[in-house]
């Protein structure tokens, strides 16, 4: 299963590639936020799908999705009056990036969740078109509007299950290997400044979340964190700084590498 992490979204992309360098590959993919565009790649052509995203990171999708200059930001903020960026930058690279027009047409199962506004509640997409359910679970709110499906309005999945192992134990995964954007790695420490507390409150909610699914595990289920290889404390990240896209990659890679090598923990 794949989390939610905006532009850090790039270590999944080496954990995947040890995996397949290791012969690991998937016959259930969950994702949520980046994790459900990682992920759909991946079920669409699990046998090519490293080097898909590879290229896909290196073409610089964050900006492509992110795009424009403070004065159109500020532009677009101002005629909406609720997000940053218009969503047909996104949807135009998963539209040409994804070989596959609906879920069921994936060649490995794919399951991807975003937030309800209306119900307030996660929801599931198990079928239907794929760009459009990738989409709303990579709705961020305040950079991309909602995606309305159905009449309802989705945002982004990492509001309701940023790293959701319990929905892939829920479909009975009973080997499970959770890729992650390296946050939960990070130390975190109280903040010393007002716009760090915004971001240090959601990392307690999103940790917490995991640790509790972490703790009530079914007997007979094996799950294998794939480490990103980071241990500096968390700190703010401008979500279209794609300075680092390729070190979060090659850094990721060499851990998980590492980690697979020496048996995982299940040898």
């Amino acid at each position: 299963m794949l989390g939610g992490g905006g532009v850090l979204g790039a270590h999944e992309v080496g954990m995947l590639r040890a995996l397949d360098e290791a012969g690991i590959r998937p016959d259930l993919v969950v994702g949520t936020s980046v994790g459900a565009l990682n992920g759909a790649v991946v079920a669409a052509a699990p046998g090519e799908a490293v080097g898909l995203l590879a290229d896909l990171w290196s073409s610089d999708i964050v900006r492509t999705a992110f795009a424009g200059s403070w004065v159109a930001r500020l532009s677009t903020l101002a005629r909406t009056g609720t997000h940053l960026h218009p969503i047909g930058p996104l949807r135009g690279v998963l539209t040409e990036t994804l070989r596959a027009s609906r879920i069921e047409e994936l060649q490995v199962p794919f399951q991807c969740v975003a937030a309800s506004v209306e119900r307030a509640a996660a929801h599931w997409f198990t079928g239907g078109p794929l760009v459009e359910a990738v989409l709303a679970s990579c709705a961020v709110p305040g950079l991309l509007p909602p995606v309305v499906i159905g009449g309802e309005h989705f945002y982004d999945g990492g509001l309701v299950h940023s790293i959701p192992i319990g929905r892939a134990v829920l479909l009975g995964a009973r080997r499970v290997f959770v890729l992650h954007v390296g946050r939960i790695e990070r130390p975190l420490s109280p903040p010393r400044r007002f716009w760090e507390v915004g971001m240090v409150a959601f990392e307690i909610a999103r940790r917490h979340r995991f640790a509790e699914d972490l703790a009530t595990l079914p007997p007979g289920v094996e799950v294998h964190v794939l480490p990103a290889g980071l241990t500096e404390p968390l700190s703010p990240l401008r979500y279209r700084d794609v300075s680092q896209i390729s070190a979060s990659i090659e850094r990721a890679y060499q851990a998980s590498s590492r980690y697979l090598r020496n048996g995982g923990g299940w040898e």
